[in-house]
C-alpha cells in the first residue's frame, strides 16, 4: 500500500513538474516575440525618424536656395541691402529703382569666381573674349570680415562729389563712373554677387541696360 502511494505521488510530482515546464517555455516563447517585436518596432520608429530628419534637412537647404532668388552667393539679407542702398542714392536724385536679376547675379558671381581663382584683384571684364563685358559693372575687393556688400555700394556712391551734373566723356566718367552707373536712369535691373580668395572679399555687380554712355547724362 505504502509503495502504490509513493508511486502515486512520484507520479503526481512529475506532472506537476512538466505541467510548470511547458508554462515557462510558453512564457519564454511569449516574451521572445513581444522582444522581437519591441525590437521590429524601434527599428521602424528608427527609419521613420532618419526620414524625417532627411526631409527636414531637404526642405532647409531648398528653403536656403530659394531664399537667396540670386544665383549667386549672396544671402536674402544680403540681397535687400543691396537693392536698398541701390536704390536710396537713385530715389535721391529722382530716378526709378531697380529690380534683382538673378541671371545678372549668376552673370556676377561667374566673374567674381574668376577674378578670385586668378589675380584676385579688382578687375573689369575685358571688351572682348570669352570674359566680354555684356552689362554695367562696378567691383569692390576688400578685407574678409570686415568689408560687405554695404560697403561696396557706400564707396560706389561717395563718387558723387567727382560729378557735377556734365554730360560724360572719355575725360571725365572715370572719377565718378561707379557712382553714375549707380544711379544710372536707364538702368532697370541689378544682379551681384561676392567671392574671396585668401583675406579678401570681392563684390561685383553687374547692370542693364548699362550705364555711362558717353555723350549723356546719368539722370
Amino acid at each position: 500500500m505504502k509503495m502504490c502511494c509513493s508511486a502515486l505521488m512520484v507520479v503526481f510530482c512529475m506532472v506537476v513538474f512538466n505541467i510548470v515546464s511547458l508554462h515557462r517555455e510558453t512564457e519564454g516563447f511569449a516574451c521572445g516575440i513581444a522582444l522581437k517585436q519591441t525590437e521590429a518596432n524601434a527599428d521602424t520608429s528608427r527609419i521613420a525618424a532618419q526620414r524625417s530628419s532627411s526631409r527636414r534637412s531637404s526642405a532647409g537647404t531648398a528653403r536656403t536656395t530659394t531664399g537667396r532668388s540670386s544665383g549667386s552667393q549672396l544671402t536674402g539679407r544680403e540681397i535687400r541691402e543691396l537693392l536698398a542702398l541701390h536704390n536710396k542714392a537713385r530715389e535721391d536724385v529722382g530716378v526709378s529703382p531697380l529690380r534683382w536679376s538673378e541671371s545678372l547675379a549668376i552673370y556676377a558671381q561667374q566673374w567674381a569666381d574668376h577674378l578670385a581663382a586668378t589675380s584676385c584683384r579688382m578687375e573689369h571684364r575685358p571688351r572682348s573674349g570669352k570674359w566680354k563685358q555684356q552689362h554695367g559693372e562696378n567691383l569692390l575687393i576688400g578685407t574678409v570680415g570686415y568689408h560687405g556688400v554695404a560697403d561696396a555700394v557706400e564707396a560706389w556712391e561717395n563718387e558723387k562729389i567727382y560729378y557735377h551734373g556734365q554730360v560724360l566723356n572719355v575725360s571725365n566718367w572715370h572719377a565718378s563712373g561707379h557712382y553714375t552707373q549707380v544711379v544710372w536712369m536707364n538702368t532697370k535691373e541689378i544682379g551681384c554677387a561676392k567671392s574671396e580668395c585668401g583675406d579678401r572679399v570681392i563684390v561685383v555687380c553687374n547692370y542693364d541696360p548699362p550705364g555711362n554712355v558717353m555723350g549723356q547724362k546719368p539722370y
